[in-house]
């Protein structure tokens, strides 16, 4: 039970899962749509055929990214680390910072990682849209002038419904997105019945052994892997819209086995015929379901944008509560849940820096050369920070601490060398996107320390304040209020308890 548990009597665990699947999940429940097929195209180039052993190590790649980094990671081990029922890279700051005094590079960690999380959240729904749109082209090519006009379409629409709440685009989107995954699972057995020997590529080995054969070219792949678990960032953060058993339950119980049956599916149709490799996912699926299945994937990939937008709501949040973003607009949506939130500003930019994607890089494949990077980035920031948690606030030995993080930490960090070989084709995107709000939140804060500490200096401090008044009461008048505000007021003496609330004594 997260820190806000007993502020949802009336939302039932089952809701609270249901809508886990549509928000939280959304986001890599849609990378079997492209992920399997860019890291084929890495692993053996464009138009070429791929053998058994390149499926089988990519396969292999991809199950044990799912288990290892998502599951164990993230479903069992971030979920336990929240703060006050919030998850993110921002949570783990705050935490750390609790108990470590010098808290200046935690501090500068968590802008890094945070303003990596926007550049995910502004590239995810651009990238899911247009790669679902594009399944129309398979239809017919006639529609191939209108995908980035109908991307755009939905994109606007998406934005438009967010200030209704994420309960109840929940609600909507739960339903739609567990069909999503039930279609992924029935397409997947189909395939997977007909060649059962792919089966074998989940021995780790195979993967193992595709990366140390490969040398630079496994490293590439490698890239495109990381593609199958872009996602788990946001199932982090949005831990304060449905708490950690809803998402736990949701992931091992209908995600988790849904994405691996679809890409061992998707295996079993590549090796069964290699020209299938232009559109692995699609082709899973018989001529006549191929229609429905492109309006499901575009239902599916625009909820797959909720889960990082919803983050994005939780992650600005806590910014402004840690003074490294002003002070914006933030409105409850929800009775049961405090963690539910909706922010336009930040729902505007984000949409503005999305469309602004979409225009520019126009194709889904060019996209994803600038996906990882801000996700790997943010991963690799999350596990230095959950390290200083669980040796400092958790209080496990030293020993076991870097037991537990070294290997992640370690995973995660080839997973960064491997995107950042795709900065030129696109990775800079992000970069520069991430850049620019980490100036952002560093100005802030540094500005509203150095205002803090002028207005400090004119003020009289809590102790002598307090000294004087035990020696000579004040009179109590009829008439005279104590209250707080945010800034000084005109001849006034007021005393500071935080950088930003002021206890001020005025005659009424």
């Amino acid at each position: 039970m997260t820190g806000h548990g007993h502020a949802r009597p009336r939302a039932s665990f089952l809701a609270l899962t249901l809508g886990s699947v549509g928000v939280v999940y959304g986001d890599i429940g849609t990378s079997p749509l492209y992920a399997l097929r860019e890291a084929v195209v890495a692993a053996v180039g464009s138009g070429n055929a791929a053998n058994e052993t390149v499926v089988f190590g990519i396969l292999s790649l991809i199950a044990w990214a799912l288990i290892v980094i998502v599951t164990i990671k993230y479903v069992v081990l971030l979920l336990q680390a929240d703060n006050d029922g919030e998850g993110g890279t921002l949570a783990l700051m705050a935490l750390a910072q609790r108990a470590v005094k010098r808290g200046s590079v935690l501090v500068m960690l968590g802008i890094i990682s945070g303003a990596l999380f926007y550049g995910d959240a502004i590239i995810t729904p651009a990238l899911s849209v247009l790669s679902a749109i594009e399944g129309l082209k398979i239809a017919t090519p006639a529609f191939d002038p209108y995908i980035v006009p109908l991307t755009v379409v939905i994109l606007i629409a998406l934005f438009a419904v967010q200030s209704r709440g994420t309960a109840k685009v929940a609600a909507f989107f739960g339903p739609i997105t567990l069909v999503w995954f039930i279609a992924l699972a029935l397409a997947g057995l189909w395939h997977i019945s007909q060649n059962p020997v792919v089966l074998a590529a989940l021995n780790p080995l195979y993967g193992t052994s595709f990366l140390a054969n490969h040398g630079l070219i496994g490293l590439f792949t490698l890239g495109a892997v990381f593609l199958a678990v872009t996602g788990a960032e946001a199932l982090y953060a949005d831990l304060g819209h449905f708490g950690r058993g809803p998402i736990r339950t949701a992931w091992l119980s209908v995600v988790l086995p849904a994405l691996l049956i679809n890409y061992f599916g998707q295996g079993a149709l590549v090796l069964a015929d290699p020209k299938a490799i232009e559109n692995p996912f699609f082709l899973l699926y018989p001529e006549w379901a191929l229609l429905p299945m492109v309006l499901l994937a575009a239902a599916a990939t625009v909820i797959a944008s909720q889960a990082v937008i919803t983050g994005a709501y939780s992650i600005s949040q806590q910014a402004v509560q840690l003074g490294l973003l002003p002070r914006l607009e933030i409105r409850h949506t929800s009775e049961a849940l405090f963690g539910q939130i909706y922010m336009p500003s930040v729902n505007s930019l984000l949409l503005i820096g999305v469309l602004f994607l979409v225009l520019m890089f126009r194709s889904s494949s060019a996209l994803a050369s600038a996906y990882g990077i801000a996700v790997t980035g943010t991963m690799v920031v999350t596990a230095m920070l959950a390290f200083i948690v669980i040796w400092k606030v958790w209080r496990w030995p030293l020993f076991v601490a870097v037991a537990v993080i070294a290997p992640f930490f370690l995973i995660d960090l080839t997973f960064l060398g491997a995107n950042m070989l795709k900065v030129v084709e696109g990775g800079w995107v992000p970069l520069a996107l991430g850049a620019a709000i980490i100036v952002v939140m560093h100005t802030w804060r540094r500005g509203s320390r150095l205002l803090f500490e002028k207005t400090r200096r004119q003020e009289i401090p809590l102790e002598p304040l307090v000294a004087n008044l035990e020696q000579k009461p004040p009179v109590r008048v009829p008439g005279t209020a104590v209250f707080l505000t945010s800034r000084p007021i005109h001849r006034q003496r007021c005393c500071t308890a935080s950088s930003t609330t002021r206890f001020c004594i005025r005659r009424m």
